[in-house]
């Protein structure tokens, strides 16, 4: 890879730093952990996510009580204010990556879509 890509990436990194959607998940981030409950309901929360989505991805089934479980997490998370408005954040921040990944990937979609 030329050198040039590197510094591409690295501006781009820079300037996803600096994007509105990101200051704003940092700034909820950050009252999320400043807030003991919140944090703890939070953490809680994305270990039954990381627990499941690694059962899913190595193939493992995942139990009715672990389903339920986790559409318990997530109705409890939704209802509290900071850690709702955070993962809104998340999703915001994930449109965005997603959009810039479109973007680079354009080139290669186009060579490998005329096949």
């Amino acid at each position: 890879m030329s050198e040039n890509l590197y510094d591409v990436a690295y501006n781009l990194e820079k300037a996803l730093r600096e994007s509105d959607e990101f200051k704003s998940l940092k700034r909820l981030y950050d009252e999320v952990n400043a807030d003991e409950s919140a944090s703890k309901m939070f953490e809680n929360f994305r270990n039954i996510q990381l627990n499941l989505q690694q059962k899913q991805m190595s193939g493992e089934e995942i139990s009715e009580e672990e389903i339920q479980q986790a559409q318990k997490s997530v109705q409890l998370v939704q209802q509290h204010d900071k850690i709702a408005q955070l993962m809104a954040a998340e999703q915001r921040l994930s449109m965005v990556v997603t959009e810039l990944n479109k973007i680079i990937m354009k080139p290669l979609e186009e060579m490998y879509g005329s096949l």
